[in-house]
């Protein structure tokens, strides 16, 4: 049924304009509400683009789709779908209002899900097949965020750029190594604006930190831990039982570019805790914490074309963990020199408090920062980041938004405002103004997916337990064919990214 879009001024609420331009905007509606959603060349005409081209509406030209995106108006409002409804989905939700923002459509495999958010927002159109979505509303929809579990998070990224939509996209924006690499060389493709969801790297405190010390404050910095007080499922074996599918679930479209499997709800409740769904704390909470060291000693020089640096990792597990995440993990990754910044060695640990202070990992970070790890008014309060400088140390609650420089009482207060960064309102406002057309965000997959890259290698590392040489540029292991292939395991049919 033929509904006019909210994408612009309705064709009947269109003062200003005569009957013919009015009967213009109502076609467009018509056209775009077509079941396929496109036009016969695959492209699409928005409203808000064909206002830009009439006579005398500030000179603006028309675009082709894929572009239309980064010309808007300041005082515009984006319509944003959101594709996964689930905790952090009903908080984008809100968010995408608080913005200042309009939400244009909702998504989720599970209908049940969306409850919640139709409760505040009836009017919203409402889809379980994020394709779909996309297809139908292919001229309503400016951009899209995506907090769905952490296997889907590519392909529907990947989905939404190729039609020339910016994509916000949860951490850890990809499921493995392959699917970030893919992830960035769309977004620089099809030129959309791209945002990971660490909202530490909006924060002053990170931006001044990083500033710090690329200004040599704290001296070479040659070592880096980061640490976190979760841990992993352990090896576990899948569910037995074949118990019926919920009401409203499409358990096919839920699992996407995963391996088949039954269903089962513990799959539902706690993807997190498999491989085929989750990356574990390195994809969960690595992708809050490494980011003050990769932005500031310039690891991401390293995926520079031209550039032949390798990164090392070695370390030990709990257990092997075919499907699942180890209990606990010790990484190494091996840094080589980038220019004229040195080595460097970001040590990783995971597992309980308990595990880490039974090895003795916790009482070394104690020692090294010289006061207690835990932070208040913090979320995960005990996990952290540590930079070891010549001069130095940098300590990081786990989002890297509160940063220190220690000993405090002789090195620069680092909570001040940036001086060459930009000052944002926020992590997801840094996002909108870049679709508008303003800079990059700081967590743009330029950045954000090399970062992912090191983090889940991990993960491949994890599963083999031996010595890894990663070529950042080619994206291959090259001692051994396994890890190799594990960079990019295998995805149904018609799910690849």
């Amino acid at each position: 049924m033929y509904q006019p879009s909210d994408n612009g001024l309705r064709a009947t609420e269109s003062p200003g304009y005569g009957r013919r331009e009015r009967l213009c905007l109502r076609r467009i509606d018509e056209l775009n509400s077509l079941p396929d959603g496109r036009f016969e060349m695959g492209c699409r005409t928005t409203r808000r683009m064909w206002l830009r081209a009439v006579p005398g509406a500030a000179g603006w030209m028309i675009l082709p789709s894929r572009l239309s995106a980064s010309s808007y108006r300041a005082n515009e409002k984006l319509d944003i779908a959101l594709v996964g409804v689930g905790k952090r989905g009903r908080w984008h939700a809100q968010a995408i209002g608080r913005i200042g923002q309009n939400l244009a459509a909702v998504c989720d495999a599970d209908r049940t899900k969306v409850a919640q958010v139709l409760e505040r927002k009836p009017e919203v159109p409402v889809y379980q097949d994020f394709r779909r979505m996309l297809d139908q509303r292919q001229g309503q929809i400016d951009a899209v965020v995506i907090a769905t579990p952490d296997h889907t998070h590519a392909v529907i990224a990947a989905r939404a750029m190729e039609r020339g939509k910016h994509v916000y996209v949860e951490k850890p924006i990809a499921h493995d190594v392959g699917e970030a690499r893919r992830l960035r060389l769309l977004a620089r493709r099809y030129q959309v604006a791209t945002q990971m969801g660490n909202q530490g790297m909006a924060t002053d405190s990170f931006r001044r930190t990083v500033e710090l010390i690329q200004d040599g404050v704290v001296g070479q910095i040659r070592e880096v831990h980061v640490w976190y007080v979760f841990g992993g499922s352990g090896p576990q074996a899948r569910p037995q039982g074949r118990p019926p599918i919920p009401e409203g679930l499409d358990w096919d479209l839920w699992l996407g570019p995963a391996p088949f499997r039954p269903y089962h709800p513990s799959y539902v409740t706690s993807w997190w805790a498999w491989r085929d769904f989750g990356t574990g704390v390195l994809g969960g909470g690595g992708s809050h914490s490494i980011h003050v060291a990769f932005k500031a000693l310039n690891l991401g020089a390293l995926w520079e074309e031209g550039n032949s640096g390798r990164i090392i990792v070695e370390g030990e597990v709990a257990e092997p963990c075919p499907e699942n995440f180890p209990r606990w993990e010790k990484l190494r990754f091996h840094i080589p020199a980038r220019g004229t910044l040195p080595p460097v060695c970001i040590h990783w640990y995971d597992g309980s408090e308990a595990e880490l202070r039974r090895q003795g990992i916790w009482q070394k970070l104690e020692k090294i920062a010289g006061r207690p790890l835990q932070w208040k008014d913090s979320w995960t309060p005990r996990s952290g980041t540590l930079l070891v400088g010549s001069r130095g140390v940098v300590h990081t609650n786990a989002h890297n938004s509160i940063c220190v420089l220690l000993p405090e009482e002789r090195l620069p207060e680092a909570a001040g405002p940036p001086e060459r960064f930009p000052h944002v309102a926020g992590h997801q406002q840094e996002w909108v103004e870049a679709c508008r057309g303003g800079p990059a965000p700081l967590s743009n997959f330029d950045h954000s997916g090399p970062a992912m890259e090191l983090l889940l290698l991990g993960n491949v590392f994890s599963r083999v337990v031996q010595p890894l040489e990663f070529d950042p540029v080619g994206c291959r292991v090259l001692n051994h064919e396994g890890a190799d292939r594990g960079l990019r395991p295998p995805r149904r049919q018609s799910w690849e990214v």
